[in-house]
C-alpha cells in the first residue's frame, strides 16, 4: 500500500545492484511508493526474475546488465533512459560488497592479501558509485530535480577487523557524497541533493559466510556484532526502506551531504 506522505508517483528510479539482497528489497520499497524503477545489475539471469517477479505484482520495472565500472556500457543506458522517459529523478547506488579474496581468513594478516584483489574491492565499492553518479548526473541536472543515494557502511563509521579494502572504499564512499553536495548545491541549489545511507550489519550473499554457518546459525563474529549492537539483533533488508523513501522524496529537500546510519545503534555504542 502506498504512502502518500512518501510519494514517489512520475519519478524515474534507477537502482545500481537492483537485484541484489539489499538492492532488492529498496527497489520493492521505491515501487511500493509509486517509482518507475530501473534496476541495473551484472547478472542477466538475476535481473530477469527480478523483473518478472515484480512485474507480475503490477510495478512498472525494467531492468539492464551492466558492469558498474563500464563507462561505456553506463552511457548507453543513460541514452536509453533519455529517450524513453527524458529524466531520471532518482539514483542508488546499491551496486557493491565484499570480495572473498579481499578478506582476510583465519591464520591470515593484511599482508597476506593480494594487492590486486584490494584494489577490486575499492574499485567496485567507491568507483562503483563514483561513475554512475557522473555519468547519470547530467540527465538529472538537465532536468533540474533529483536525490541520489550512495551507500555506506559501519566499516566507514568504526574500525572492523578482517576488511581493510572494503573500509577504505566506504570512507571514501562517504566523502564521495560530502564533497559531491557542496559541487551539486553550487550549481543546482536545493534541486539536486546527494546523500548516503550507513547500514549497520545485515545478512546479504556477500557477507553470509562471514555472519552465519553451514547450518545456518551465527559465526562468533556475528555475535560479537550483535553484543555491540543496542538493537540486540541483525538488521532486516526492508528496514532501510523507509530512510530511503524519505531521502528519496521531497520532504528531505532541505537535506544534502548526510550520512544516516541504519545500524541498531552499533555505531553509537563504545561496548562499554
Amino acid at each position: 500500500m502506498k504512502n502518500n506522505h512518501f510519494d514517489l508517483s512520475g519519478k524515474i528510479a534507477v537502482i545500481t545492484g537492483g537485484a541484489g539482497v539489499l538492492g532488492k528489497s529498496m527497489s520493492m520499497g521505491l515501487l511500493v511508493h509509486g517509482a518507475h524503477v530501473i534496476i541495473i545489475g551484472r547478472t542477466p539471469e538475476k535481473i530477469d526474475a527480478t523483473v518478472k517477479e515484480f512485474s507480475e505484482k503490477g510495478f512498472p520495472i525494467e531492468g539492464f546488465q551492466a558492469d558498474v565500472l563500464d563507462e561505456e556500457r553506463l552511457v548507453e543506458i543513460r541514452e536509453s533512459i533519455r529517450t524513453k522517459h527524458g529524466k531520471i529523478d532518482i539514483l542508488v547506488n546499491a551496486a557493491g560488497g565484499h570480495i572473498h579474496e579481499a578478506i582476510q581468513q583465519p591464520g591470515q594478516t593484511i599482508f597476506d592479501i593480494q594487492l590486486k584483489n584490494i584494489r577490486k574491492t575499492i574499485d567496485l565499492n567507491l568507483l562503483g558509485s563514483v561513475y554512475p553518479t557522473l555519468i547519470f548526473g547530467p540527465l538529472m541536472i538537465r532536468e533540474g530535480n533529483g536525490s541520489i543515494i550512495n551507500i555506506s557502511s559501519m566499516a566507514a563509521e568504526r574500525s572492523v577487523s578482517r576488511v581493510m579494502g572494503y573500509s577504505l572504499a566506504k570512507s571514501a564512499i562517504e566523502s564521495f557524497t560530502k564533497w559531491m553536495s557542496m559541487e551539486l548545491g553550487a550549481h543546482t541549489g536545493d534541486r539536486i541533493r546527494i546523500n548516503a545511507i550507513a547500514p549497520g550489519f545485515f545478512i546479504s550473499k556477500q557477507n553470509q559466510k562471514i555472519l552465519t554457518n553451514e547450518d545456518g546459525s551465527l559465526t562468533n563474529r556475528a555475535e560479537k556484532i550483535i553484543e555491540h549492537t543496542p538493537a540486540g539483533r541483525l538488521g532486516k533488508p526492508e528496514e532501510l526502506i523507509s530512510t530511503l523513501v524519505w531521502l528519496c522524496s521531497d520532504e528531505s529537500r532541505f537535506v544534502t551531504g548526510a550520512i544516516v546510519p541504519v545500524d541498531g545503534g552499533f555505531s553509537k555504542f563504545s561496548g562499554v
